[in-house]
């Protein structure tokens, strides 16, 4: 029978057999391929999405994989297609989704905390919500096709453009990539970073990276811009921090973009807000051209997404990488393979 890895409790993963129910009317059936694993994730492994989670419950949201069963009514799918799905469902109804804010339904469901995820070796869900991959992209790269959104989303609601100075405050996946869409818009990037691992891939990757335990942030910032300041700060660390970090970096009518969810509030300098002009964007999730820009900039290379995969484990692992991932250390992305039942069985990089 089928396995899937499932939230239980706080800081409790088991892995039991999860039979799905066959593919409905507008359906289809998936074999999951890669899953990743994301802060999101973390957040929920800890316990602060009990609210909204109801346990045991299927984890994963960030997925390539293959149809194996199309339901009635699908068109334009086939057995055996290489897929990601954006797992957002939403109700067309309420006032977001009538101003065309779809992907923040004020009823939203996300597919991997709200309802069952992909961590699991059959997954039924909406076709509606697929997203086709191009035959020549390796599925272990294409799980990272959803956080990619994540960053083309970022980039667009902080709106950068060519040329502009912009400071990325987390060097974790979601912030190198949101480094890496910045820069194809030819933006000068820099990246604030306390783990000399993180830093590390960065600058292998053509970036700039600061510590900000020990480089004085808002001095180089200075000399950077010739006392301007930045025109564009993310916000990815998550931290007290890195917030207040990313005010000080702006220069005049800066924009901040919030990335990072932050489960307790924040003091922000609102004086300098007031002083310089500046502006703050949420950002949150992605829209489906959002995903297949995604799905381009992975498929060409211009976010090398392998090298943001530190380590690929079997389904059966899965619980342990969760624990792996909340330590630390020199770690980046870890994918779990569903089709893997141990170690000795996972893929090779490229499949």
């Amino acid at each position: 029978m089928p396995l899937a890895v499932r939230y239980v409790s706080a800081r409790t993963l088991d892995t039991a057999p999860a039979e799905p129910s066959p593919p409905g009317p507008g359906e289809v059936e998936l074999t999951p391929a890669f899953v990743g694993i994301c802060g999101t994730d973390l957040h929920l492994f800890h316990g602060d999405m009990d609210a909204r989670v109801a346990a045991p419950a299927v984890l994963g949201h960030e997925m390539s994989g293959r149809i194996a069963r199309v339901g009635p009514g699908v068109e334009g799918w086939r057995t055996g297609d290489a897929v990601t799905v954006m797992p957002l469902r939403w109700d067309d109804t309420c006032p977001a989704c009538r101003a065309g804010h779809q992907h923040i339904c004020q009823h939203l469901d996300f597919i991997g905390i709200d309802s069952p995820g992909a961590m699991q070796q059959r997954w039924t869900v909406p076709a509606a919500t697929l997203v086709r991959l191009p035959g020549t992209l390796a599925l272990d790269l294409a799980a990272l096709v959803e956080p990619t959104a994540v960053a083309v989303h970022d980039v667009g609601r902080a709106e950068v453009t060519g040329g502009e100075k912009v400071v990325v405050v987390g060097g974790g996946p979601v912030g190198i990539l949101i480094a890496l869409v910045a820069r194809a818009t030819g933006a000068d990037i820099r990246v604030v970073e306390p783990s000399a691992h993180r830093r590390l891939l960065a600058e292998e990757l053509g970036l700039t990276a600061w510590d900000p335990a020990t480089d004085d942030v808002a001095a180089l910032v200075g000399r950077w811009t010739g006392d301007a300041g930045a025109d564009v700060a993310f916000e990815v660390s998550g931290a007290a921090a890195g917030v207040d970090t990313a005010v000080d970096v702006l220069g005049v009518r800066g924009r901040l973009c919030l990335v990072a969810i932050h489960s307790r509030p924040r003091e922000v300098d609102l004086h300098r807000f007031f002083w310089r002009e500046l502006t703050l964007v949420g950002a949150r999730l992605y829209s489906r051209r959002d995903f297949e820009t995604a799905v381009a900039l992975v498929a060409d290379g211009t976010v090398p997404a392998g090298r943001l995969i530190s380590k690929v484990v079997p389904l059966t692992q899965a619980p342990a990488a969760f624990e792996a991932l909340e330590g630390g250390g020199d770690v980046m992305k870890i994918l779990v393979d569903c089709t893997a039942a141990t170690a000795h069985d996972v893929r090779e990089a490229g499949v």
